[in-house]
């Protein structure tokens, strides 16, 4: 049992040490986002210029598109530090006392999953971010007083799959603003043949761009499977990644043509065959597949909706021709 652990731990922390090495440093290595990436550089060296802290920093959208990324990038470019912390993590007020009291002048603060954040957390953090203050009572009931802690100068970098989940006094707090897009097959292409150089690995342009096609438009999948196609192709092949080897991977994978998972043909097969092609609603949904709604609108929705496989309506879910098309099932009057 001892032995399975280290190998266990082992295995967590390679897959955790490729993450960091694939990623890139710099804006000028950062792939896709272009309208994200010109603003921020621009910002960036505004800042710098000033000899400033940047202003804060909201970035949305779909898991997997590069949020953190960008916000190492940020801290990068700016010759700072950053500090990452989760949402949900920030319990207490004294927790957010320690991470702001911790910060160096000009450091970036990157909290991920901000929109589950506490709403009284966020709210001490409104005069953080405006005024680089913090105010705390410390002390029990009738006993208690007020302390005023000043802050360096820093910038907040705020992630989140759920804009809309942010209440607006924290979201007007930001001063820089991006949604990030899903990726073009090209860009996940140059994606996933950079990340084939950095683990020096070969890989032909037709199996990356097979790849690409199945990464659903982002990122995150695009390495993910670049790392599982590898395994095929070193067990299995002959060590490089060829368009045979990258098919049979992603067959076993169950990953098709459009890089829908089993998860995805479950949901659409659910709204055809138990409610007739929908509408549905999100809960009848997620009982009927037995996955978790937010899981559901976070994860898979975002893909269903951006190829029109799915749509939604004042009613519910709904499923399109086209998703009728791709699963070879014919439409019942």
């Amino acid at each position: 049992m001892k032995d399975e652990n280290i190998i266990k731990q082992y295995s967590l922390d390679d897959d955790h040490t490729i993450d960091n090495t694939i990623r890139p440093e710099s804006i000028s290595e950062y792939i896709g986002q272009k309208d994200v990436k010109e603003n921020i550089k621009v910002f960036v060296e505004a800042a710098k210029m000033r000899n400033e802290a940047l202003d804060h920093v909201l970035l949305y959208g779909p898991p997997g598109l590069g949020k953190t990324t960008l916000a190492f990038i940020i801290a990068h470019e700016m010759g700072t530090h950053i500090k990452t912390v989760s949402g949900p993590s920030i319990e207490k007020s004294g927790d957010l006392a320690a991470v702001l009291s911790s910060l160096e002048p000009g450091d970036v603060l990157f909290v991920d999953e901000i929109h589950r954040m506490p709403r009284y957390i966020e709210e001490m953090l409104y005069p953080a971010m405006e005024d680089f203050s913090l105010d705390i009572i410390v002390g029990s009931e009738g006993n208690s007083r007020n302390i005023k802690i000043d802050l360096p100068p820093f910038t907040l970098v705020g992630a989140t799959t759920r804009a809309g989940d942010l209440s607006a006094p924290l979201r007007d707090r930001f001063g820089i603003i991006s949604k990030l897009q899903f990726y073009t097959t090209e860009e996940l292409c140059d994606i996933v043949k950079r990340t084939a150089r950095v683990l020096n690995m070969n890989i032909d342009e037709d199996a990356a761009l097979e790849l690409a096609k199945r990464s659903r438009g982002t990122p995150r999948i695009a390495n993910r499977l670049f790392k599982r196609v590898r395994d095929f192709a070193l067990v299995k092949g002959s060590g490089s990644i060829n368009l045979d080897i990258t098919n049979q991977a992603l067959e076993r994978l169950q990953i098709d043509k459009m890089g829908l998972d089993n998860t995805d043909h479950e949901m659409l097969l659910a709204i055809i065959n138990k409610f007739n092609g929908g509408p549905v609603g999100l809960e009848a949904l997620s009982s009927s597949i037995g996955e978790e709604a937010t899981t559901i609108e976070d994860v898979y929705e975002p893909y269903l909706l951006q190829t029109g496989l799915l749509k939604r309506t004042s009613r519910g879910r709904m499923v399109t021709d086209k998703a009728y098309e791709v699963l070879g099932i014919e439409r019942k009057n």
